[in-house]
């Protein structure tokens, strides 16, 4: 083995090893969260070194058609994230800003309750 072919070697085995643990700490963010929008981005960052991985087992075995099947894995990944950020639109407000919102709308209901309840106490005649 010549030392460029040791050097290729190396690199690719370091790549493998750090793609790797990439691809657990990304698992693990999809798995715990919290929110919607931080899944999406870990299954997108999921995609993408997806890519990586694919591309260096492509300059390991000299297969080239491995980068071919990552040209599609991005174009797919990449449709699959447009996807999500629209289902992710189309369900409004976000948890977070529901929280925020949600107690000054609580707070403006009780308020039109209360005011309510103070004509509701005349009796007879139209209401």
């Amino acid at each position: 083995m010549t030392l460029p072919e040791q050097i290729e070697a190396l690199a690719t085995g370091f790549a493998l090893v750090v793609l790797s643990v990439a691809l657990l700490i990304t698992v693990w963010r999809i798995i715990r969260g919290p929110t919607l929008p931080d899944r999406v981005l870990g299954l997108d960052m999921l995609v993408a070194i997806a890519i990586g991985l694919i591309a260096v087992v492509a300059i390991r075995t000299g297969f080239n058609l491995y980068i071919d099947i990552a040209i599609a894995l991005g174009l797919v990944g990449f449709l699959a994230t447009v996807a999500f950020a629209r289902f992710i639109l189309a369900r409004g407000l976000s948890p977070e800003k529901v929280g925020v919102e949600g107690g000054a709308a609580q707070a403006k209901r009780a308020a039109v309750a209360r005011s309510g309840a103070t004509h509701r106490k005349r009796k007879g005649g139209r209401r």
